[in-house]
C-alpha cells in the first residue's frame, strides 16, 4: 500500500511546484514514488518534458504519469463490458467501443480516482503525490466512495423494502417473468451481491481515506489574504469528506506574514519559491510530511461514552451548519459537502438533543 498525498490550494502553479519537491524529496529518500498529474501543461513544463498517460521514469525511484479522462476511459471501458457480461445474459454494449465515448462533466474525477486506486493496489509505489485540482473538486473526488457508498445503500434498500423487490424474492411467477423480458436472472439474493461488491470496494476507499497514513493532503498558500481564506474554508472542506489535512506550506514573500493563528493547530511551514531552476532550497525547506499527517486532528471523533460525535471543522460556525437524522446516519451539511455519519449501535437509534461549536468542533449530543 502507498501514502497517498495531495495539495489544496488556490495557486495551481504553487501547488504544482510544492508537488514536484515533495516527490523529489521523498525519491532521494529512497522511496518508490508516482507523481500524477492531470492534463495541463504546467507540471510538464516545469519538469521540462512531456508526459504520457502511462508511468515514466524521469529520476531514480521518482516516476511520472498524466492522466488524460479519453485514456482512462477507454482502458476502463473494457471492465464495464465484463461487469455487464457477468450480471446479463444478453448484453447491451457489448458493440460500443471505448474511442466512441464522451467524457462527461464529472466523469474525469472518477477515472482518476480509480487510476490512483489502480497503481495503489499494483504495490509498485511507497508513495503517491496527486497534482490534482486543488480546490472544492478534488475533494468531491476524494469523497466519491462515501458519496457513492451512501446511494448504494439507500439504493438497495428502497429496491429490497419495495413491492417489487418483495414481489422477485416471494413470487413463483414474477421472477421467471423479469427473466424472460429482460434476460436478467434477478432475485433479491442476486441484486444484493453486485451491491455488496459495490460497497466492500467503497469500504475500502473510506477507510483508507480516514486513515493520515494513508492519505493525506497539505494547504499550500502565501501571504495574500484571499488566498489564505481559500485554503481555511478548503480545510474546512476536507475534513467534510474525511480528508486529514497535515499542515500548511507557505510560499515566502516579501514581507512575510505569520499564519500561524489562522490555521491553528496545524504546523506552517514557510519554504522558498523555487528560483532559477533550483530545486534543493525548496526541498530542504518541506516539512515531514508522515509525521505531521498522523499529529493532526481527526477529522472526526466519536465518543459512545459521553454520547457524542465531534466532527473538527475550521473555517465554519454553527448558522452555516445543517443536520439532518436518517436512522442510523446523520447527514452533516457544511459549505459546498455533506458528509454522512454512519452511528455505531450504541447511539444509532437515538435522536440529536443538541450541538455546538468549541474550538473548531462541531460537538453533537445524542
Amino acid at each position: 500500500m502507498s501514502q497517498i498525498l495531495t495539495f489544496l490550494g488556490e495557486s495551481s502553479i504553487a501547488r504544482t511546484k510544492i508537488a514536484i519537491a515533495a516527490a523529489k524529496s521523498l525519491a532521494s529518500q529512497g522511496k518508490r514514488v508516482l507523481l500524477a498529474g492531470l492534463a495541463e501543461p504546467v507540471l510538464s513544463i516545469l519538469l521540462d518534458q512531456p508526459l504520457t498517460p502511462d508511468p515514466q521514469e524521469i529520476t531514480p525511484n521518482l516516476e511520472v504519469v498524466q492522466f488524460q479522462a479519453s485514456v482512462l476511459l477507454e482502458r476502463n471501458w473494457d471492465e464495464v463490458k465484463k461487469l455487464e457480461a457477468q450480471y446479463l445474459r444478453t448484453p447491451i454494449i457489448k458493440d460500443v467501443y471505448g474511442q466512441e465515448l464522451v467524457v462527461l462533466p464529472g466523469m474525469d474525477n472518477a477515472l482518476a480516482l480509480n487510476a490512483i486506486r489502480e497503481y495503489d493496489a499494483s504495490g509498485k509505489y511507497d508513495a503517491i503525490i496527486y497534482n490534482g485540482t486543488g480546490d472544492a473538486s478534488t475533494l468531491r473526488m476524494l469523497g466519491l466512495p462515501e458519496s457513492l457508498s451512501w446511494y448504494i445503500r439507500r439504493f438497495r434498500q428502497l429496491v429490497v423494502n419495495s413491492d417489487l423487490g418483495k414481489s422477485i424474492a416471494e413470487s413463483p411467477l414474477v421472477q421467471p417473468l423479469i427473466s424472460s423480458f429482460f434476460n436478467f436472472n434477478w432475485t433479491a439474493d442476486n441484486f444484493a451481491h453486485p451491491t455488496n461488491q459495490v460497497n466492500n470496494f467503497l469500504d475500502k476507499g473510506r477507510d483508507a481515506l480516514a486513515d493520515p497514513n494513508r492519505v493525506v493532503a497539505f494547504l499550500v498558500t502565501t501571504g495574500d489574504p484571499l488566498e489564505v481564506a481559500s485554503g481555511r474554508y478548503l480545510w474546512g472542506s476536507a475534513q467534510q469528506v474525511g480528508l486529514t489535512i497535515g499542515g500548511v506550506i507557505q510560499i515566502s514573500s516579501q514581507g512575510n506574514t505569520d499564519l500561524s493563528e489562522e490555521f491553528t493547530p496545524l504546523k506552517v511551514s514557510v519554504v522558498p519559491d523555487l528560483t532559477n531552476g533550483n530545486w534543493q532550497p525548496l526541498i530542504d525547506a518541506l516539512p515531514n510530511f508522515v509525521e505531521q499527517a498522523v499529529q493532526a486532528p481527526n477529522p472526526i471523533t466519536i465518543d459512545v461514552h459521553n454520547l457524542q460525535v465531534r466532527l473538527f471543522l475550521p473555517g465554519f460556525d454553527k448558522k452555516q451548519v445543517k443536520l439532518t437524522q436518517y436512522g442510523p446516519e446523520v447527514t452533516v451539511e457544511a459549505g459546498d459537502q455533506r458528509r454522512n455519519v454512519f452511528l455505531p449501535p450504541a447511539l444509532s437509534g437515538r435522536p440529536i438533543t443538541g450541538a455546538k461549536f468549541q474550538n473548531n468542533y462541531l460537538i453533537i449530543s445524542f
